[in-house]
């Protein structure tokens, strides 16, 4: 059987290396018949070298060539579409519609021309000009990057299509993707067409390039790698801290995704007017894609009283009527399954589902709603945030707002804080409260709403505290701000004019750019003095 190619270098060629493995079909628990090669060390090193000399070619390139690629490559998805999402179907077990084709593939495309537009305009750079010392200063490209893609989707957080890869090269820098694999054969897809859009704009032979897997040695040797400028990682907290210390030792940007439960506070008011929104809120919300989202909410903090409990008595009703959905690898059932004991170990009681039998033909798990009280949460919160990566999640029924608090307190970093109140303002006083506090705990804070939706928009923040992920002060999502991830501030002192970026030139390049002159934004030209 023959083994799939690696893109190295502007080329597609066999891999030198001599271990394969196989994608698995999670609804069938079948192998898919594609056999991809586990890339060695001296292939992985040929890559770095690539895309170092792309890196090299590119540095002064304008911005409009790495907008024309972009731009370039989401025209080629869109012509592949019903083959990337038939592809994808069959090694995610995500529906075409409307997952992949309506929602996820569409949103990809955004991204990718949202970057392209961001990169032609320029203004992500931040050109800023102080005459009277004459020092310039502005954004520019970091240098190769790699990408490692998650499983849970295939197109928008692709290694080599994804929201980190577009941002990337927005930015200016060469990228060499990781694919995941649990879905090889949509990246190779993705990497196809990648590869002909960088050919029909003439970019570097090193600029796009594709690998399926290496040994986790030889991954940190990546991570860590002189020629290396930075690293964007989506996928599970034990793997992306390893490459975290790796790339952390050596003082290597790495921006990771890792864990995150996305706590969700009924108030009482909220359960008083509505309390039949909310339950189709969250069991929409938690069993959505069989609730494989990082903003899943996985905690949930109700007030002690009659009205939770018939809320918790529906929301079990829907959760057992409701189908199971398939999960996307035997890796992502494994780790729900132990969460959900480990959680039980710590003291929460099954609801409903665990331990009901599911379809041992395919990768699943029963629809588990979990419960603890306030108390045995504080008793134990470091284990009951253990994140349930699925179709799960946990109650929390607290005595008083001040139990509320103290279950913030103990809170990890999440990406999303959300709070249920009384439309009328009867929960005022108490959200008073609690917001400030769960403010600091998360990423993006919700009102009235579950966290799962992430729209593509300037204002987005998909970030957080540690552990949600690395570093505070970034997004993955929410162009122009999730450039600036790839990018280093690059600053020109007392430099000759025709010596500078055309970004920090007296004329503005492009006449739309912003840029800080003398303190003020303006899109103007630099006045002669």
């Amino acid at each position: 059987m023959a083994v799939q190619q690696v893109l190295i270098n502007g080329q597609w060629r066999a891999s030198s290396g001599k271990e394969t493995f196989q994608a698995v079909n999670p609804a069938t628990k079948q192998a898919l018949p594609d056999v991809y090669p586990l890339s060695p060390w001296s292939e992985v090193e040929e890559a770095l070298q690539a895309a170092d000399q792309a890196a090299r070619t590119v540095r002064q390139w304008p911005a409009e060539r790495f907008a024309r690629f972009l731009e370039a490559y989401a025209g080629q998805i869109e012509k592949k579409s019903d083959e990337l999402c038939r592809m994808a179907n069959l090694e995610t077990g995500l529906p075409v519609e409307p997952r992949l084709k309506v929602a996820e593939l569409p949103r990809t495309i955004n991204q990718i021309r949202l970057s392209a537009a961001a990169a032609r305009d320029g203004s992500w750079k931040i050109p800023t000009v102080d005459t009277k010392n004459n020092i310039r200063s502005c954004f520019g490209p970091l240098g190769p990057v790699v990408v490692f893609g998650p499983n849970n989707f295939p197109f928008a957080y692709n290694g080599i299509a994804g929201g980190d890869f577009a941002s990337a090269v927005a930015a200016g820098n060469p990228v060499i993707g990781k694919a995941h694999s649990s879905h090889p054969a949509t990246t190779r897809l993705l990497a196809e067409l990648a590869h002909q859009a960088a050919q029909e704009t003439e970019m570097p032979a090193g600029f796009v390039q594709l690998i399926y897997r290496t040994s986790h040695a030889d991954g940190t040797k990546l991570v860590s790698h002189p020629l290396l400028g930075g690293i964007g990682y989506t996928g599970a907290r034990a793997t992306g801290l390893v490459l975290k210390e790796a790339a952390d030792r050596v003082g290597k940007p790495i921006y990771v995704e890792l864990s995150s439960i996305n706590p969700v506070f009924f108030l009482q008011g909220a359960i008083e007017e509505r309390p039949q929104a909310l339950i189709d809120d969250f069991v929409s919300s938690c069993l959505m894609a069989t609730g494989q989202f990082c903003t899943n909410p996985g905690l949930v903090i109700l007030p002690e009283g009659p009205g939770t409990e018939a809320v918790i008595k529906a929301i079990a009703e829907k959760f057992t009527a409701a189908p199971v959905g398939t999960l996307l690898s035997g890796g992502v059932e494994s780790h729900l399954r132990a969460a959900i004991v480990a959680i039980r170990g710590a003291g929460a009681e099954v609801v409903c589902g665990a331990d009901t039998p599911v379809d041992s033909g395919r990768h699943c798990v029963p629809n588990t709603l979990l419960r603890v009280s306030g108390e045995a949460f504080l008793k134990n919160p470091a284990k009951l945030q253990t994140e349930a990566f699925g179709n799960s999640s946990l109650f929390v029924v607290v005595k008083s707002k001040e139990q509320a608090l103290a279950v913030i307190d103990t809170l990890e970093g999440n990406l999303t804080g959300s709070i249920y109140s009384h439309t009328q303002g009867k929960d005022d006083a108490q959200y008073d409260e609690l917001a400030p506090q769960l403010r600091q705990k998360v990423g993006r804070l919700l009102n009235d709403k579950m966290p799962t939706g992430v729209a593509v928009s300037a204002a987005m923040n998909h970030g957080g505290p540690f552990p949600a992920t690395g570093h505070p002060g970034f997004t993955a999502v929410g162009v122009p701000a999730a450039i600036h991830r790839f990018a280093m501030l690059q600053s020109y002192d007392n430099v000759r004019s025709h010596r500078l970026p055309t970004s920090l030139q007296d004329k503005n390049p492009t006449g739309k750019q912003w840029r800080l002159v003398d303190g003020e934004w303006t899109q103007g030209d630099v006045a002669s003095k």
